[in-house]
């Protein structure tokens, strides 16, 4: 059963994709970008009004929504069992990933361009490991649940895989001046993080609802039943 919150990493993914594509329309539309000269960076694409205005609004609500779906991944990996320690360091990482999204859509590369490159780096690099660590986590730990068809893994780890040899040649090609390719490996990084995070809605199929508990402090009384939690419900079979 597919409770209504795996419908959130979808609707990330898909509202990720429209958004940066959105921007890429524009940009190329009013000529702030010249794809006769190569391809342009997806940072350069949402520098120049008025898609920079666009860029940060649906960046800004792209990182509240995947900041969202961290939480509740965090609380799920615990209910499974996973230790303290590497699930807040997979959230923390989750986290810094949604931080520098918005970083990159407030923080224009052609006003700033070194906390544009900070905010990049969270998004994409610490993005990528977010999606490792889960993955590693996966290996590691064999009872943790596996939700759906048993390629879902494989297919992660091919994307986690594409991502980090991208990301090398990212950087690679833009250190040696070959602007245009390096472009071409940012826009398939952002389509395969995007990717993964959608994939995120088979581990929610099995959530049916969540549930946010607040406990008094202790000067009050009585205290509530039930501690503070955020509680991931799973679903009840029918």
């Amino acid at each position: 059963m597919w409770g209504y919150l795996s419908v959130l990493p979808a609707f990330l993914a898909v509202w990720a994709v429209t958004s940066i594509w959105t921007v890429f329309a524009i940009a190329v539309s009013n000529r702030t970008v010249n794809l006769t000269e190569g391809i342009p960076y997806i940072s350069l694409c949402g520098s120049y009004p008025p898609q920079s205005c666009i860029f940060s609004q649906l960046l800004n609500m792209g990182a509240a929504m995947a900041a969202w779906i961290c939480i509740l991944r965090y609380h799920q990996l615990r209910d499974w069992g996973v230790g303290k320690w590497p699930n807040q360091m997979i959230l923390w990482s989750g986290l810094l990933c949604a931080l520098g999204t918005s970083v990159v859509g407030n923080f224009q590369q052609k006003n700033q361009q070194a906390t544009h490159l900070t905010g990049a780096f969270f998004a994409l690099f610490v993005g990528h490991l977010y999606f490792w660590l889960q993955l590693l986590l996966s290996w590691r730990m064999k009872s943790l649940p596996q939700p759906g068809a048993p390629w879902i893994r494989p297919l992660r780890l091919v994307l986690c895989s594409l991502c980090t040899i991208l990301m090398v040649a990212m950087v690679i090609f833009h250190t040696r001046l070959l602007r245009s390719a390096s472009a071409a490996c940012e826009w398939t990084v952002a389509m395969l993080l995007f990717t993964l995070f959608g994939l995120l809605a088979v581990d929610f199929s099995g959530l049916d609802s969540c549930t946010l508990c607040l406990q008094p402090g202790s000067s009050l009384s009585p205290p509530p039943a039930s501690p503070i939690s955020l509680q991931a419900q799973p679903a009840q079979a029918l």
